[in-house]
């Protein structure tokens, strides 16, 4: 059975559906021979290349689904490689064969905590996508007077550049004076957006740490620059939150 070109890219662990979309739009992408099209089908016995290298797609599509957690620490990036020879978070996972690791959102530079990797493309871009409106939380150190009003004020919404936005949930956990501690909650990936939230009140983040995803909590004993694989039972278990039925 046919199926469109990114779905079946994604489950085989090459890219997220956006990736490869971009991918496509860039010419990038090989069918047959053909530069692929969005909105193109494809089966696993069809020859794709992508930059002139061939897929074996058969291959990539047997794979089991593996999920790691990662605690990143600052200064790493979100990117696979980079001009500026900066640590990048990709440097330091395990080696896949016929796939790769598809990171599950991004932290900004100044940003350490759990991300989330898989080598299953379909997953990522279910975990990624606005519809499922999985929690994201924050440990956050603020500097500045945080009033209840302001606290109001990040609950109830404010107008970002890019669309209103609000803190799902905050909880003050420590700290004394103008560097207090809280816990924040959001339901979107948009770009930096719990910094975005507090600027908006002239207040400045001095820590930001990403300590859940979901149902997935950053280990206590999971060291920065460290990863962890889920077990069978967990992956299911996420899998099982999204509504579909368990990967094999």
């Amino acid at each position: 059975m046919r199926e469109r070109i990114q779905k079946v890219l994604a489950n085989a662990g090459l890219g997220s559906r956006r990736q490869i979309e971009d991918w496509i739009r860039a010419g990038r992408i090989t069918v047959n021979g053909e530069v692929a099209k969005l909105g193109d089908r494809i089966t696993t016995e069809m020859a794709i290349n992508i930059d002139g290298r061939p897929i074996k797609l058969s291959k990539s599509l047997s794979k089991k689904t593996r999920v790691l957690i990662y605690n990143k620490p600052e200064g790493e990036i979100c990117t696979r490689s980079d001009p500026e020879n900066r640590p990048t978070v990709f440097s330091h996972l395990p080696l896949l064969r016929n796939s790769r690791w598809i990171a599950v959102g991004r932290l900004d530079i100044n940003t350490q905590g759990l991300i989330l990797f898989t080598n299953n493309g379909e997953l990522a871009n279910q975990l990624m996508h606005p519809r499922t409106e999985l929690e994201r939380e924050y440990a956050v150190r603020v500097h500045g007077q945080v009033t209840p009003q302001t606290l109001q004020v990040l609950r109830k919404g404010v107008k970002l550049e890019d669309g209103m936005a609000h803190f799902e949930q905050i909880s003050e956990v420590g700290g004394e004076g103008s560097n207090r501690w809280f816990q924040v909650i959001v339901k979107e990936g948009r770009n930096r957006l719990v910094r975005r939230l507090w600027e908006s009140q002239q207040l400045q983040i001095s820590r930001l740490m990403r300590v859940r995803f979901g149902s997935i909590t950053l280990p206590r004993s999971l060291h920065r620059g460290q990863w962890q694989e889920l077990e069978l039972e967990e992956v299911q278990s996420l899998m099982a939150s999204l509504g579909d039925e368990p990967l094999p």
